[in-house]
């Protein structure tokens, strides 16, 4: 009886639609208020750090919005039009980038030519000068230009296969950070620890030689550029995929300080920055930060993960209908495959990983009366 009431459980599982907490993304508008995208099916300004441990966050749901229920939506903040750029957030259409204008609380739509692109398969980061996309996707480098758009239109805007990158693998990860409109590729076969390959945005040019940075390890993870007030980046923070540790690179001094690992050791978080914060989202949907001081080393010594206390737990497409629940699993292992940085390898979270359940054709009623008439 044990043995039919699983085949009737698998069974009944296939049923459902799982969307994971991978969908949401967030970012930070230019004056530094969090943003976050695809939480229960709403959007929310959770304002600037001093905020995030009390009160409550705005909700700014508006028409025109992504569905948020790609593999993965990842965000990119485009500082010179306050715009927030989303990769990722809607399965019928991956190739699209929807713009999300932070000062007019609005959203549009971008077509795009992706020729050759791969939108399920690459890693990129928006250039802050240029406002130029850079993704490395299927061995290829390639370039997508936003000029300074902060609402779509009807003209596609191609990517464009800059440069074929041959990094000795034909299945290399790509881990990408962008600072002094340089990419740094990290996770590159062969590199020392603490290294680095780069391409030159502004000449097009990949360095033979790679540079390095001081002491972080040569493995996949996930990378995000801290801002500044006015020019360019010089730091970016590196995060291995196991959680070990978090590092912060600074291109000009050529070191890197070392941080307090993340409180939640998941393969599967993407992360953000401002100029003085770093925030993790995890795969449960859990908001995460760090306090950075770029002045002070003694202090982000010292800095510890908080939860953003203001913000609800991400769980995707969660509606308030009879026909869709959230479960609990407790602990245990997620798998999928990722986009945005989308070459990442499955693993597990800590805690209770929150599973969004969406049925087709049945109730929950019926589910909990098979299962259990099997027994």
């Amino acid at each position: 009886m044990v043995y039919l009431s699983s085949l009737v459980l698998l069974s009944t599982l296939s049923l459902f639609k799982l969307v994971s907490a991978n969908s949401a993304c967030v970012a930070f508008d230019i004056h530094w208020n969090l943003l976050a995208f695809g939480f229960n099916g709403k959007d929310y300004n959770a304002g600037t750090q001093d905020t995030w441990t009390s009160g409550q966050a705005q909700d700014i749901t508006t028409s025109g919005r992504p569905p948020f229920n790609g593999a993965n939506a990842t965000c990119y903040l485009s500082q010179y039009t306050n715009a927030v750029y989303v990769m990722g957030a809607d399965s019928s259409n991956p190739s699209a980038i929807y713009i999300y204008d932070a000062t007019a609380k609005s959203w549009s739509t971008q077509a795009v030519d992706k020729g050759n692109f791969n939108p399920a398969s690459f890693d990129a980061i928006l250039d802050h000068d240029t406002n130029v996309f850079y993704a490395y996707s299927g061995g290829d480098l390639y370039s997508l230009d936003m000029s300074l758009l902060k609402a779509g239109n009807s003209t596609p805007i191609p990517w464009n296969d800059v440069q074929h990158v041959e990094f000795g693998i034909s299945d290399y990860q790509p881990v990408m950070a962008l600072a002094q409109n340089h990419i740094h590729f990290l996770n590159v076969p062969g590199l020392p620890n603490g290294s680095a390959r780069i391409f030159v945005i502004h000449f097009s040019y990949m360095q033979p030689e790679p540079q390095s940075y001081g002491s972080f390890p040569n493995t996949y993870g996930q990378a995000t550029s801290f801002f500044q007030e006015s020019g360019v980046q010089q730091e970016f923070a590196f995060i291995p995929s196991d959680g070990s540790g978090t590092y912060v690179v600074n291109v000009e001094m050529n070191t890197t300080q070392t941080l307090k690992a993340p409180t939640l050791k998941d393969s599967q978080a993407t992360y953000f920055a401002s100029e003085t914060a770093l925030v993790q989202l995890s795969s449960s949907g859990t908001v995460s930060y760090i306090l950075y001081n770029p002045t002070s080393t003694s202090a982000n010594t010292n800095a510890a993960w908080n939860v953003v206390k203001s913000l609800p737990i991400a769980i995707a497409n969660q509606t308030s209908s009879t026909s869709s629940r959230s479960i609990n699993t407790g602990t245990g292992t997620q798998s999928s495959s990722t986009s945005g940085h989308t070459s990442g390898s499955s693993g597990s979270t800590n805690g209770a990983m929150s599973i969004h359940v969406e049925l087709t054709s049945i109730t929950a009623v019926t589910v909990l009366a098979l299962f259990t008439s099997c027994f």
